[in-house]
Order: structure tokens, then sequence, then C-alpha cells
């Protein structure tokens, strides 16, 4: 006996859900062509026509053919696809998942992280309240600190007794 299709095993709705709205043609196309793979299946009986061979061993005048073609026919027997593919497909999963897993924990992670920095960021004064002292105090390294690391006017690095042009430190380590 054979393995039946009794209907369509995809779920039509929930791959809708994923798929992007300029794939949506080529989808709702693949789910015409399936479902008229479908339909085709199922207008065929799910076994074969039972054939009366008494009527054709009475009129067919060799002798032992009917007998020789009911014994083919019966022997006939069509296989139903062996599942090859479930197994890598399983073990492709499992890798998968794994992947996922490893995405969601780093996910989360950084969630963590970014939610920590906000509620930092969030605690901080408002710029427009804060005093020069305040933003020192809440960013050591941007703000001025002429006591420990004199600068001079403009406060930017190219303008600082101790500057090297990156472009220029290239050219000579090159040569």
């Amino acid at each position: 006996m054979a393995k039946r299709i009794a209907q369509s095993s995809v779920n039509w709705a929930a791959l809708a859900e994923r798929v992007p709205a300029e794939q949506k043609a080529h989808l709702a196309a693949f789910k015409i062509k399936s479902d008229g793979y479908l339909r085709r299946v199922l207008a065929n009986p799910p076994e074969p026509p039972a054939i009366n061979w008494s009527v054709y061993k009475q009129s067919v005048p060799i002798p032992g053919m009917v007998e020789n073609f009911q014994k083919q026919y019966e022997a006939l027997k069509i296989p139903y696809p062996t599942d090859t593919m479930t197994a890598q497909v399983d073990a492709q999963w499992t890798q998968v998942k794994k992947a996922i897993d490893q995405f969601v924990q780093q996910s989360n992670a950084n969630i963590a992280n970014f939610e920590k920095q906000v509620a930092e960021i969030k605690a901080l004064l408002p710029y427009d309240q804060m005093t020069m002292e305040d933003f020192r105090d809440a960013y050591p390294e941007l703000a001025l600190d002429p006591i420990n690391r004199p600068t001079y006017w403009p406060h930017n690095p190219e303008e600082q007794v101790d500057y090297v042009d990156p472009e220029n430190k290239a050219v000579e380590a090159q040569h």
C-alpha cells in the first residue's frame, strides 16, 4: 500500500509572513504550481484499478498469455521514493540551531551592555546644565586637563607640541 498524500504539508500562511514583499509574486506562482501538482495526485485513486482477468481469459485465444500478464501486473510494485534527505536536513538544522543560539547569546550580551550605557547616559546631567568640571568628571579622556595634559589653543591634536602626522609617520617608516 502506497503512502497517500492527503493535503499539502506546507504552511503557506507562515511561509508568506517570512517572504519579503518583492518576492510575494514568486511565492504565489510557486503555490499555484504546488497546488496543481497536489490536485493531479488527488485526482487519481490511491490504488490501481482492479482488472477482471476472467473476461480476458475467455476472450484471448492464446493460452497462458493472460496468466502471464496477470502475474506481471500483480508483481508490479511502484516504489514510493525513500526519504534520504531528512537526516541531512536534521543535521544541518542542529548546526543552524547552535549558530542561532550563539547569536542570541551575543545579542543579549550586547543588549545588556547597551542598556548599561543608556542608563549611564541618562544618569548624567543634561549638557545644557553641565559645567566644565562636570564634563571632566563624566568624560575624563575628552575633557581639557591643564595640569596632567596641558594643551595649546585651539586644543586640537594637530596644534600640540608632541603631535606627529600619521601620513608623515607612514612615509618615514617606509624610508
